[in-house]
């Protein structure tokens, strides 16, 4: 599955992960600076084959400031233990969005806009180039629109999209399959299943 090159739109800005992580957490100016959360990056190994982009930073990550740490982070490491993926070393882990959006009453947390996930795109961008993995995986509909513009994970979800020399899929974000615990064929539990075991065939062809 081809997909235009949203890339080519965001030239490289930072030439080491250091730099970029260093502005970020101390980035002031941003479209969510006045939301009183803080900024929250990455984990993982940078030198891993497999880079998974998440959404947004949740309460639990808003604290610690670790993406995927919260329900949805200890459901990500089930789907990689699974199949033998360490996440401390196989994969590295960002956001597409990293402050957590703060609901009305400004203690929940709502879903990212356009806009915000428009504005953090270019920090992301250079993320995805410095780690230079050959795998990238995108969890829902955020991270989709981040980083191809479109969004439909049902639809998008187990294909893989070639671009700029990377193999990208789109899978569902881990906080769906926890509102939707069923593991009967053709549920997203099931086919998460199948999506992670391909997955991790496509990066043993790598090693």
């Amino acid at each position: 599955m081809s997909q235009p090159d949203l890339f080519a739109q965001y030239p490289q800005q930072y030439d080491s992960l250091d730099s970029i992580i260093e502005h970020m957490l101390n980035m002031d100016g941003d479209v969510l600076a006045n939301a009183g959360t803080r900024v929250v990056i990455s984990r993982g190994n940078p030198k891993a084959k497999i880079l998974l982009v998440g959404e947004a930073p949740g309460p639990q990550e808003n604290i610690e400031g670790i993406p995927f740490i919260g329900r949805a982070g200890k459901m990500l490491e089930k789907i990689f233990e699974a199949v033998n993926f360490n996440s401390n070393e196989d994969i590295y882990i960002t956001n597409s969005v990293f402050r957590m959006p703060p609901g009305k009453d400004g203690k929940n947390f709502r879903k990212p806009t356009s806009k915000e996930i428009a504005h953090y795109r270019p920090y992301l961008f250079d993320i995805i180039r410095l780690i230079n993995a050959p795998i990238v995986l995108l969890t829902g509909n955020v991270a989709c629109e981040a980083v191809l513009g479109i969004t439909g994970i049902t639809r998008l979800r187990g294909k893989w999209i070639e671009l700029e020399g990377r193999s990208i899929m789109p899978l569902f974000h881990p906080s769906y399959l926890l509102r939707n615990p069923s593991k009967k064929a053709g549920a997203p539990k099931s086919l998460m299943w199948e999506d992670i075991r391909e997955v991790r065939r496509r990066w043993e062809n790598l090693t």
